[in-house]
């Protein structure tokens, strides 16, 4: 249970009161945990959507819920998004990158980028609300998502070799643990979309981590939060696709 409370306080806001503070062997190990913080996430989306779309406008429930997920996890992946998207975009060599990443500043690039997530969020939200299976999709996308940095930690070395911190806990044992979480949320859908999701997140996930490690020859805190946010986006956009 403490590294269920260590992936919680990690991934959230909720306080989390524990005698002896969380190590970074702590936090590295909790990640086989993060595909069900994530649903637990998700699942307060859904309560929210349940909640007010009897009384408010699908766009307005969809605002709600981003809304939501900016306070439960202190913007924290968006803020991740906007450095990584500055550093990334910005930055030619890979020391450049990792410069610009560590400058809290908010670049052009991470401006956008910030502002392209939220609206496209917004609206595909809205529109899934229209839609049967909303809720599943609601569960879905931030347990792929939060699953998603689970292989990317294992498998790819950080960037910054000084400040790898957690990601060197990331192990074979997390990795297993974190996937057979996440198939089993997945399988609530009992159909074959929810499996098309993850198998886009892999590849999503993928394709990213192969990016950042010829960009800076590996991932940082930064570039996984991004690939959260990607993921769930991916997540919702074929929610709303599938037939």
């Amino acid at each position: 249970m403490r590294l269920l409370a260590a992936s919680i306080a990690f991934l959230t806001r909720i306080p989390i009161r524990v005698k002896v503070p969380f190590d970074a062997a702590d936090v590295g190990r909790s990640t086989r945990w993060y595909p069900l913080v994530g649903a637990m996430i998700g699942g307060i989306y859904a309560g929210i959507q349940q909640s007010f779309s009897p009384r408010y406008p699908p766009l307005v429930v969809a605002v709600l819920i981003v809304v939501a997920e900016a306070l439960m996890t202190g913007a924290l992946h968006m803020d991740a998004l906007a450095d990584a998207a500055d550093g990334l975009g910005g930055g030619w060599t890979r020391e450049d990158v990792l410069r610009i990443m560590h400058d809290h500043a908010i670049g052009t690039y991470g401006g956008v980028a910030l502002i392209l997530l939220i609206l496209l969020k917004v609206t595909v939200i809205a529109a899934l609300a229209l839609r049967p299976h909303t809720l599943y999709y609601l569960v879905l996308a931030p347990s792929l998502g939060r699953w998603s940095i689970v292989p990317l930690s294992k498998f790819l070395p950080y960037a910054n070799e000084l400040k790898a911190g957690p990601a060197e806990h990331v192990g074979t044992t997390e990795l297993i643990w974190a996937t057979v979480l996440v198939i089993g949320v997945t399988a609530l859908g009992r159909s074959w979309r929810g499996f098309a999701c993850l198998a886009a997140v892999a590849i999503t996930t993928s394709w990213f981590g192969r990016f950042c490690y010829r960009k800076i020859g590996g991932v940082t805190g930064d570039t996984l939060g991004a690939n959260i946010e990607i993921c769930e986006c991916v997540v919702l956009l074929l929610g709303l696709a599938l037939p």
